[in-house]
């Protein structure tokens, strides 16, 4: 396992031990207050494996470097995820220190038998591909990834090919695709048209749906699972209800935040199987995982939320 920039491992665990007092062993984390109902979960439909609806991503939030008090938060924000039911978490090469702050925090973590690991190839050439999924491998310190996507389509007629040898070596369990910031659409689709893919990683959220007239449809035809970035499109969506009121009707399905709200849209398509909305507060964590809980809004109510959000 490599060194953390100005932090190693083991000076890591040293601390959170010893700023958690007399946890050490276990460092076992304060259990969050939970709803009564378990977490919900969608079918893998090329397997039939259940997922949980709510994950967990990386990005920005995971590149923690040598920042002691974000690492140690990041430690209680990653045990309530587990503690709530969640599954899968997603990273990235792309997202700086974050696979390797990954690979800090799993082994102090408990009930980590549900983790659901993705990650995601972002280079040219086919050996530079293998030796990056190796490197994220050893950075996450597994013995493979449950999940593994060419990133926002680098070189991904090369890296299929290497994906696909890795799922038959047993390497990997699953491939897949992605795309953010709503790029290369029209292209991704002829590529899902004509290539056999798991998961297809997308941007999705109720002030961004392009994808429900392109990539959403064909990922439902073809048996690929949809996994969402983006869901509160980098807060975008928080500012456009700021100070605006939940409607009354969204305890209906179990709703009482805007972040759930927003949350329980995108989870609700039929073709998404997992958002992964990223955050450093607990609070925040909480808040995320109780939208993948109760009850998921209809085609109705989804109708109701859109018309409601695009009023305020």
């Amino acid at each position: 396992m490599k060194k953390m920039t100005g932090i190693s491992r083991r000076q890591f665990l040293e601390l959170t031990i010893g700023l958690t007092g007399s946890l050490a062993a276990g460092l076992m984390l304060p259990k969050p207050v939970l709803a009564n109902t378990a977490a919900l979960r969608k079918a893998i439909p090329k397997t039939g494996e259940m997922l949980p609806l709510i994950g967990m991503g990386t990005s920005r939030t995971f590149d923690a470097s040598a920042n002691t008090e974000l690492l140690t938060r990041l430690l209680e924000v990653t045990q309530t995820f587990f503690d709530m039911g969640g599954g899968m978490i997603d990273s990235s090469p792309m997202y700086g220190s974050s696979q390797e702050v990954i690979g800090q925090l799993l082994p102090r973590i408990n009930a980590k038998k549900n983790l659901f690991s993705a990650t995601k190839v972002w280079i040219e050439g086919k050996e530079a591909g293998i030796q990056q999924m190796e490197e994220s491998r050893q950075q996450w310190g597994i013995q493979h990834f449950d999940l593994m996507q060419v990133h926002n389509l680098v070189d991904w007629e090369t890296q299929l090919e290497t994906l696909k040898q890795m799922k038959a070596d047993g390497k990997i369990r699953y491939t897949g695709i992605t795309t953010s910031h709503g790029r290369y659409h029209s292209r991704l689709v002829d590529i899902l048209k004509q290539h056999d893919f798991d998961f297809l990683q997308l941007s999705y959220n109720i002030g961004n749906r392009d994808v429900e007239s392109s990539l959403l449809p064909i990922a439902e035809e073809k048996g690929i699972a949809v996994i969402v970035n983006r869901p509160y499109q980098r807060g975008e969506l928080f500012r456009h209800v700021k100070g605006k009121p939940l409607p009354d009707w969204a305890k209906e399905f179990n709703c009482h935040s805007w972040g759930q709200y927003f949350l329980k849209y995108v989870v609700s398509h039929p073709a998404v199987n997992c958002a992964i909305p990223a955050t450093t507060k607990v609070k925040h964590m909480k808040d995320n995982m109780q939208a993948g809980r109760g009850v998921l809004p209809g085609a109705k109510q989804r109708i109701q939320m859109l018309k409601y959000f695009e009023s305020l």
